[in-house]
């Protein structure tokens, strides 16, 4: 399955400068393809657009303690209000939230990267409007949070 995520900003990594009028095609939990948006839906007419208000960009790395909440599940489901898709393995020790993270397809790192978009890359996207909250998050190529 495809889908082209599209936002009025772009950003290949958190500093990166914006590239107006970009997409991303995802395909299945990979990033297939970045460019413009008119060369993608040209070139994928059938593929589903998905349209976010803000910047689309990597989602984050979490790597401080996981958000507080009564269960492991709500924990890792408070990472992606947050715009995160990866944590480091040291604040997931917990077999109950390390099984959470697994079946939510979190990353968990050894250490701190930088999160890019990369072709070819796992398709962790995240969207951010102008006052720094996250509006979506996709992780593995599937959407996983959505601000209402």
């Amino acid at each position: 399955m495809r889908t082209l995520h599209a936002a009025p900003l772009l950003r290949l990594s958190l500093d990166d400068e914006p590239r107006p009028g970009h997409a991303v095609l995802v395909t299945g939990d990979r990033v297939g393809a970045v460019a413009p948006l008119d060369e993608l839906t040209g070139a994928y007419p059938e593929v589903r657009v998905r349209r976010w208000a803000g910047t689309l960009g990597p989602a984050l790395v979490h790597d401080g303690p996981l958000p507080p909440a009564p269960t492991p599940r709500e924990r890792v489901h408070a990472l992606f209000r947050l715009g995160a898709a990866a944590v480091l393995a040291d604040r997931v020790t917990d077999p109950a939230l390390r099984a959470a993270a697994a079946r939510n397809e979190v990353a968990v790192l050894a250490a701190v990267r930088p999160p890019a978009l990369v072709v070819g890359g796992r398709a962790d996207l995240a969207v951010f409007g102008a006052d720094g909250s996250c509006l979506a998050t996709v992780v593995a190529g599937r959407l996983v949070h959505r601000r209402a």
